[in-house]
């Protein structure tokens, strides 16, 4: 039996209940240890790191990450086997809990590049770099994908391609249940456009009971993941998480049986502070740039507008983190 397959049903299933997806600008280091705060045991994903940044770039710059931030999985972009083999080693080299292969984004400038959701036109192609990959690495190699591309809207295609990666040794896949439309639509409106059709994503686990399968998209309450965790192994949120965040911290109790540790919004900001400054002293990063992460924390709250305002002020950045927290939580007319 493939190593891959042997290895992953050996693993609870429950690593895929709950991830936050990988996001292009915004699912940084900085961002994943913000969510990690929120949320001891949902799997975080990096943004997608293309094979070649990873073997002609700065690898160091792509890869770090806190050791808090486990579980944490590197997202690569590429279509070539060998560096995709390459890009998984150094993934595992530096710590990453699984590895994953972007077979969804539909952007132009990721087609230009020939992979991403034009990859699911050539399932055999993911194949062979899902099995380099497998053949290097012991932790587990995953795919994220769309139900189907453009006008492609019958189930026989996005089922053959899941059967065929499957044969390789993926035994995990997040499934996007929108098409991706190559032509025609931005990034933006690919995430809106599209229909959403979990019941194909549902189809795909009665269709393949042994694989792992998480279903992401549109995604914003709980009401829906507890609907969607009855049909499929995992549910994964996007933006609702980023500007949300609040509603991560209760993920652990609800959806883990974990509510060992009681979270405030203050006691998040403080840990943030203190992650800003550390990081100012070892890496000369300057805090807003780690500060924009968790803008929507107070959403809902009175005085949130204004908190956000003072954390996004530019005419701040000179001030340390912590006398920016202070003033943020002064209300106005107050003074020390």
């Amino acid at each position: 039996m493939n190593k891959q397959i042997t290895q992953t049903n050996q693993q609870d299933s429950s690593m895929w209940r709950m991830s936050v997806a990988p996001m292009m600008d915004w699912t940084d280091k900085h961002c994943r240890y913000f969510h990690r705060l929120l949320s001891q045991h949902t799997l975080l994903y990096t943004e997608m790191v293309t094979t070649g940044a990873l073997v002609h770039g700065d690898v160091a710059r792509h890869l770090r990450f806190e050791a808090q931030e486990h579980p944490v999985a590197l997202q690569l972009g590429g279509s070539e086997p060998g560096d995709l083999a390459h890009s998984a080693r150094l993934g595992e080299q530096w710590g990453y809990d699984e590895i994953n292969l972007n077979c969804g984004c539909p952007s132009e400038r990721v087609q230009r590049g020939a992979f991403g959701a034009c990859l699911m036109n050539e399932a055999s192609l993911v194949a062979d770099c899902v099995k380099a990959m497998v053949d290097v690495v012991s932790v587990p190699v995953t795919v994220k994908h769309r139900i189907g591309i453009d006008k492609i809207e019958s189930y026989d295609f996005v089922r053959d391609f899941v059967g065929t990666v499957a044969e390789a040794g993926c035994n995990v896949f997040v499934v996007h249940a929108r098409n991706a439309w190559l032509k025609g639509l931005s990034p933006k409106e690919n995430r809106e456009v599209p229909p959403l059709r979990y019941e194909i994503v549902a189809q795909l686990k009665r269709d393949f009971p042994a694989l792992t399968i998480a279903v992401n998209g549109g995604i914003k309450t709980d009401e829906v993941v507890q609907q969607q965790l009855g049909l499929v192994d995992g549910v994964m949120v996007g933006r609702e998480a980023y500007h949300n965040p609040w509603w991560m911290a209760s993920w652990d109790g609800l959806y883990y049986q974990d509510e060992s540790k009681e979270r405030t919004r203050e006691a998040i900001e403080e840990q943030m502070v203190l992650y800003m400054e550390c990081e100012a002293r070892e890496h000369g990063t300057n805090w807003y740039s780690i500060a924009r992460h968790m803008l929507g924390l107070r959403n809902g709250l009175a005085g949130a507008r204004r908190w956000r305002q003072v954390w996004s002020d530019h005419r701040m950045k000179t001030q340390p983190p912590h006398e920016v927290m202070k003033l943020a939580r002064t209300k106005p007319g107050e003074t020390d």
